[in-house]
């Protein structure tokens, strides 16, 4: 995908983008985004449109396999500082500026790169969101986090928890529920 300003460096004007666009060559497929692709799946063109935001919460679990609900919206995680993000598909969770990064990887999604958080860093987000989730679906997420634990890094989820706020509270919910 490429921003018009991409497309202007590339192509010299609108002129010869929308030349582009004309003979199939290239394609709108957002306002000022555009693919040489036809068709983007909706989430690498919302990662696409915002590049500060990572992948959290249900989408995360969904795309990581731990989960068969298929999420409402696509929930993304922002600097506590950052802008509203003004899409109606998109629940933005506002994390602190210090915490954001911990845990940030990409997932090959049809053929785009979305940034999304690791597996370890989503069991430290489940247990601090333990209580806003559903009993239910908190239950199935925990039960395919047991069964996922030898693949899981346990050095890199007790560095996520004591870095996350409110770290003791997660580190004894970990040990009781799921460790």
């Amino acid at each position: 995908m490429f921003s018009r300003e991409e497309c202007l460096r590339q192509y010299g004007s609108d002129y010869y983008v929308q030349k582009k666009v004309n003979t199939g060559d290239l394609f709108r497929v957002g306002k000022g985004i555009y693919s040489e692709k036809a068709s983007v799946p909706e989430l690498a063109l919302l990662s696409f449109k915002y590049p500060h935001a990572v992948l959290t919460m249900h989408s995360a679990f969904y795309l990581h396999d731990l989960t068969d609900v298929i999420p409402e919206y696509y929930d993304f995680a922002t600097g506590r500082n950052a802008a509203k993000i003004p899409d109606g598909r998109v629940k933005q969770y506002f994390v602190p500026d210090e915490y954001f990064p911990e845990g940030i990887d990409f997932l090959d999604y049809k053929g785009y790169s979305i940034p999304i958080y690791d597996k370890e860093r989503m069991l430290i987000e489940l247990m601090r969101y333990k209580t806003k989730l559903p009993y239910d679906y908190y239950k199935e997420l925990i039960l395919n986090y047991r069964k996922a634990m030898p693949q899981l890094d346990i050095q890199k989820i007790q560095d996520y928890a004591l870095a996350a706020p409110k770290s003791g509270k997660i580190l004894d919910t970990l040990q009781a529920e799921v460790l």
